[in-house]
């Protein structure tokens, strides 16, 4: 049984990864309407992973005989610059998603609650990687320049 402490927890980081699935969304929806269709393709298929989190947690909390809550999900800005500022604004939320994971670890071990922290270790690796992909979408945009933009925009629509 899941204790009512690291239940409000992951609620509220399912709150956030809907926040975050509609932020990338929205960003997604910028870069289509700027004419960067593979970026727009890119954000669409980070905006499903995040849904994805959101229903991971709230299955596990039903697992362990907890309640699964979607609570109001804040507003996302519409409105994001160029390409690089775009990444750079993802690689930032990646960073504070990070943070958010690595807090509810925390709850869980203060619960100690094993199964939890192992159920949350997995979001721990992912992190690492989404971290690491941001970044490097950031560094391919810097040295592509702005005329390789349009090379970076056809790489990020090849994602699977």
């Amino acid at each position: 049984m899941i204790t009512e402490k690291l239940q409000n927890a992951i609620n509220e980081q399912i709150t956030a990864e809907m926040w975050s699935s509609n932020l990338y969304l929205a960003m997604s929806f910028y870069m289509e309407k700027e004419g960067y269709n593979g970026m727009a393709c890119w954000l669409k298929k980070q905006a499903s992973e995040e849904k994805a989190h959101a229903c991971e947690m709230a299955s596990y909390i039903i697992k362990r005989g907890g309640k699964a809550k979607l609570d109001k999900i804040d507003v996302v800005p519409n409105d994001f610059g160029t390409p690089l500022e775009v990444f750079e604004q993802v690689y930032e939320h990646e960073c504070r998603v990070s943070k958010m994971i690595d807090t509810l670890v925390d709850v869980a071990a203060a619960e100690k609650d094993k199964a939890t922290q192992d159920f949350l270790w997995g979001f721990v690796r992912e992190q690492v990687e989404e971290e690491a992909t941001a970044a490097g979408i950031v560094d391919m945009m810097k040295k592509a320049g702005i005329n390789g933009i349009f090379f970076v925009d056809v790489k990020l629509g090849e994602r699977k």
